[in-house]
């Protein structure tokens, strides 16, 4: 099949989970009364006879920004988590690994823990938090990996990063057991949702996200070479540390806004490469945007399965991904293996 037939059979799929997950939730809304919504707001016209005064709200101020936010949550993440496997060589490699998320999620326990604002910021101070932190701890990372070996081996920059996430996440803990009154909140934060997304938050992730996927494009040849090993790369004329040094920068950037916006959500990062690798091949300037609309259409409908399935109470999005994405992940791994 050729690529541009499954880019355009995984861009159906998306759009399909897009419309599902508008429509479908505590209360139904069925597809004609959503196109009439839509096309109100968009072109003004009529809205569907006998439709309920609270849809238009409901589906334009609610739903759709929660929609949209998981789809671009999903796609960030998992063109993090495919720059990452890259970059590292490593198929178990995703940007959590490196500290972002336990980054993210300390800075958001001391904002809540502290209760300290800046009014100016409004609801943008704990992910602008978040973010300073997440990518505080990966300059942190690069800085003792190239101390201790300067040619910053992927084995050093791995292995300083899993001990600098377990410290962060200790220390976490610890803010969380010592403020029983904020230990619920900041659980649910590190569990990840998408509730009370605002079309503010949308934005600011789809600037990013459309950024990063660009930058990443433009080093897609890098990223191809790099796959093969350090020292073919090196022969190549690829700067290394150089390369890893803005690749992992941008993933941290990228990553620590994400996060900052819905919380820490697992698994689709180590998913989606896998995934689209053995449907697109290896070359970066299909894998990355082929993982984007995977992650997304993934996290989308583990949404809409987290607002469901135990309604009217929600299921934090990252128990979902993690109960799919863990024997998933697992099933892919082991069939690669199997047919190497």
């Amino acid at each position: 099949m050729k690529t541009s037939i499954k880019f355009l059979c995984w861009g159906c799929l998306a759009v399909a989970a897009l419309v599902c997950g508008i429509m479908i939730g505590s209360v139904y809304v069925a597809p004609d009364q959503l196109w009439g919504i839509i096309a109100n707001k968009l072109v003004g016209t009529p809205l569907p006879d006998g439709i309920n005064p609270s849809f238009p709200t409901m589906v334009l101020n609610i739903r759709l920004p929660r929609v949209l936010m998981a789809f671009l949550a999903g796609a960030a993440l998992s063109m993090c988590g495919t720059v990452m496997q890259s970059v590292l060589q490593n198929p178990l490699a995703s940007p959590f690994g490196l500290g972002i998320s336990a980054g993210a999620g300390l800075g958001a326990a001391l904002v809540i823990v502290t209760g300290f604002s800046v009014g100016i910021l409004g609801t943008f101070f704990m992910p602008l938090v978040s973010l300073t932190f997440s990518v505080g701890t990966v300059v942190l990372v690069i800085l003792f990996a190239s101390r201790l070996d300067r040619n910053m081996s992927n084995t050093t920059i791995i292995l300083i990063g899993m001990v600098l996430s377990l410290f962060l996440n200790a220390i976490m803990s610890t803010l969380s057991a010592l403020s029983p009154t904020y230990s619920q909140r900041i659980s649910l934060w590190q569990l990840g949702s998408f509730s009370s997304q605002t079309w503010s938050n949308v934005l600011v992730l789809l600037f990013a996200t459309v950024l990063c996927l660009i930058f990443f494009l433009r080093h897609g040849r890098e990223m191809d070479v790099m796959t093969f090993g350090e020292e073919r790369a090196l022969s190549l004329g690829v700067e290394l540390k150089h390369t890893k040094r803005l690749l992992i920068g941008a993933v941290a950037v990228l990553t620590g806004i994400a996060v900052s916006f819905v919380g820490i959500i697992g698994f689709v990062d180590l998913i989606a490469p896998h995934v689209t690798r053995r449907f697109f091949g290896a070359a970066h300037r299909r894998v990355l945007p082929a993982s984007a609309l995977f992650g997304g259409t993934f996290m989308v409908l583990c949404d809409l399965a987290a607002r469901t399935l135990w309604a009217p109470r929600e299921i934090p999005i990252g128990s979902i991904t993690a109960l799919l994405g863990a024997p998933f992940f697992i099933y892919i791994y082991f069939c690669k293996h199997k047919g190497a």
